[in-house]
């Protein structure tokens, strides 16, 4: 068969054109794979690209290194802070970006070795075909640094079992790649070191009929077995807790659990919730339970007005600070603004977020 490569020149997403296959490589291994604003323009281009290709049939897309990709590029956002609107565009294309994935024509595998947060694990959840493996490890973490679940997870949590979508999203909390199966976020788990073969055979297949890209997919794969500590073997205490009509009882309850004989689990869970942004966490619950009842295309609607408001600080600095001390400083001492604070900003969130 014969082999193209899409765009040599552009290193940070890689295309190549393999007969009736297209393999997509987020390549900035160094950075974890972050998405910036290159990196959802290639996506974007390549994908539209080969959607309308009648030659185009099975889209592959990995990460190069040790990660998928660990999420949006902060980074971007921290430098962009005195424009408020900066980022405006790349936030619009990234959005876009999401639906087209859930909407895809084509059939789409994803490939998931290694970290896969927030925005990054946008481009593998909603695929036909996500495979991960013993390396893979999953993360919505952005509600603790003044944040939002984004990048519709407020479509995507909203329909996991009980209340483990809010868990998630509050928390960060992780989940490796069995309890993403088990979750209904990830199709087949394939052994890590079987997953080089495995995108050979795709290759080979040079098809995108779903049946057989799924045969070869399930000759790698493997029944799971969650450990027995997995979070997802707590879901009653989760469901317990984080079904709670608010961020301060929903605390208040874990922090009943974690007293009791057996939750040691809790402790580390329930410290970062403790430390997280308040704001973050109040807007977060509420664009989770609203996701329930909104569309695909609602939820992302809303998750754009929410970014684009937390960007400008019209709610708080939260996001900055928070930031700045994950990646900046990196001194993991954000001060936030307090609980006070609480009523105020939601009211804004309210007023201006959800409806602006």
């Amino acid at each position: 068969m014969a082999q193209e490569v899409v765009n040599p020149e552009e290193q940070v997403v890689l295309g190549e054109e393999i007969d009736h296959v297209r393999l997509i490589t987020l390549n900035r291994p160094r950075q974890l794979n972050v998405i910036s604003s290159k990196v959802v323009s290639l996506l974007a281009d390549f994908l539209e690209k080969w959607e309308k290709d009648d030659n185009t049939q099975l889209i592959l897309i990995k990460g190069a290194g040790r990660a998928f990709s660990a999420g949006g590029d902060l980074r971007m956002f921290y430098d962009g802070r005195t424009s408020k609107d900066s980022c405006l565009e790349v936030v619009y294309r990234m959005y876009w970006l999401c639906h087209h994935i859930h909407t895809y024509k084509k059939t789409q595998v994803a490939l998931v070795h290694g970290i896969s947060m927030g925005g990054g694990a946008s481009l593998m959840v909603p695929m036909k075909f996500s495979v991960v493996t013993e390396k893979t490890v999953f993360s919505t973490p952005e509600a603790s640094i003044g944040f939002h679940t984004d990048c519709g997870f407020s479509y995507i949590l909203s329909r996991l079992p009980s209340h483990l979508g809010e868990f998630l999203a509050l928390t960060g909390a992780r989940l490796n790649g069995k309890e993403l199966v088990a979750a209904g976020m990830a199709t087949h788990f394939v052994p890590f070191e079987k997953l080089p073969e495995l995108e050979k055979r795709l290759i080979s297949l040079n098809s995108g009929d779903e049946n057989a890209v799924k045969s070869v997919i399930e000759e790698f794969s493997v029944d799971i077995q969650l450990d027995e500590d997995s979070v997802l073997n707590k879901l009653s205490i989760i469901d317990e807790c984080f079904s709670k009509d608010t961020v301060v009882d929903i605390i208040k309850s874990f922090g009943l659990e974690a007293s009791k004989d057996g939750n040691g689990w809790i402790g580390a869970i329930l410290k970062g919730l403790k430390r997280s942004s308040p704001t973050g966490l109040k807007i977060t619950l509420r664009s989770i339970r609203e996701g329930r009842k909104q569309t695909l295309a609602e939820c992302l609607a809303k998750e754009f007005r929410l970014t684009m408001n937390i960007l400008r600080t019209t709610i708080s600095a939260d996001v900055y600070e928070g930031i700045r001390a994950l990646t900046i400083d990196k001194d993991n001492a954000p001060k936030v603004l307090p609980p006070l604070s609480f009523a105020r900003a939601f009211t804004c969130a309210c007023g201006i977020c959800w409806h602006s």
